[in-house]
């Protein structure tokens, strides 16, 4: 293999790949990216045997070829290079020599027989997906993803597609973030998946704010094709939570407030958090709200705001950051958050998204 490419763009296809490889891994082939050329493009895959990554990208190929090389040092050596043009060929050995003007690095990969083989999705029914609304979806509700691994089914976002409805929900047990859309197509058959976090972080990565992708479900994995990057995942499985039982009839206690004037109170009370006393107080009144924090030892807070509210008085206590995640990313400049009383969930619903909170006990 003999190929020229520029150090931005090789450096831009490492990134994109490198982040599903493990620290610490039994097999070293799993620390290496694979290096194919395919027709005048250069192919570069990483897997974790659970998530695989692969991207393509134009360069010069001048003898076509493949080989693997530890995704680490490939990185570092590519980003520290003082040229913007690059060659890399290969030697019988293994062997990698990756030339820029004057500096030259020899480094020994594996045999690219070794790397494990991707799945392949043939003739297999193709979902297609807007990028820009995939990834506001996946902001709005990927923070709500459980980081317990003894609730694995947890561990993950539920994809569920019914006729021309995708609904995407997360959950953690404490809160619920769930967002419908309608799609372009209608699918012959329901789908309901689990993806799991770590492919969820990987398709945020990797979005891109226009252009369609292609979701393609083979046995028990995806494939989500975005054109010159590909995610193939396995898929958690189990049976997610019943989330439609949780969710509260709409109340009459609504109250409306600036979005960023409210993420920004909430922020500064927030800084008064301990792990022993994470509570915020809101107090709600006639058109005003008062956000509040006291922490033995540390001190209290307490801000005003005006809002528009006619319901009665109330005191409620939530968790800052939970708060805080679905405030930073929801884009409307004024929010509705609905409330119960004390000890129920506080709801804030926008166009095709709701997410509910459970309340904190104070004192």
């Amino acid at each position: 293999m003999r190929i020229k490419a520029s150090k931005e763009t090789l450096s831009n296809g490492i990134q994109t790949v490198q982040g599903v490889i493990t620290a610490k891994t039994t097999l070293p082939i799993l620390s290496n990216i694979l290096i194919e050329t395919q027709s005048g493009q250069l192919r570069l895959t990483a897997t974790d045997l659970d998530i695989g990554i692969s991207c393509v990208m134009s360069v010069d190929t001048q003898e076509p070829g493949a080989i693997t090389i530890p995704a680490k040092r490939f990185g570092d050596i590519i980003k520290e290079l003082n040229s913007s043009e690059v060659n890399i060929s290969t030697k019988k050995n293994n062997q990698i020599i990756i030339d820029a003007q004057t500096c030259q690095f020899k480094i020994m990969g594996l045999a690219p027989e070794e790397f494990p083989k991707l799945p392949e999705f043939k003739d297999l029914g193709v979902i297609r997906l807007e990028q820009a609304e995939l990834k506001n979806m996946l902001g709005l509700t990927s923070f709500a993803v459980s980081q317990d691994e003894t609730r694995y089914i947890l561990n993950g976002i539920l994809f569920k597609i019914e006729g021309d409805k995708l609904i995407l929900v997360a959950t953690d047990g404490k809160r619920l973030a769930i967002f419908e859309t309608k799609l372009k197509q209608r699918v012959e058959k329901d789908v309901y998946i689990i993806v799991p976090v770590k492919t969820i972080h990987e398709l945020n990565r990797n979005l891109k704010d226009e252009g369609e992708l292609s979701l393609i479900l083979g046995s028990n994995q995806a494939l989500f094709d975005l054109g010159d990057v590909m995610i193939i995942s396995r898929l958690l499985e189990g049976e997610f939570p019943d989330y439609k039982t949780v969710i509260p009839a709409a109340t009459e206690n609504k109250m409306r407030v600036s979005r960023e004037q409210f993420l920004l109170a909430v922020k500064r009370a927030a800084l008064l958090s301990t792990p022993d006393y994470q509570a915020l107080k809101l107090e709600v009144f006639k058109n005003k709200l008062v956000v509040s924090k006291s922490t033995p030892d540390v001190g209290e807070s307490r801000e005003e705001m005006p809002v528009e509210y006619q319901g009665r008085d109330m005191t409620i206590g939530f968790n800052p950051n939970y708060l805080i995640d679905v405030l930073k990313n929801l884009r409307e400049e004024s929010i509705i958050l609905e409330l119960i009383d004390s000890e129920k969930p506080g709801i804030i619903r926008a166009a095709g998204y709701t997410y509910i909170v459970l309340p904190m006990r104070l004192g």
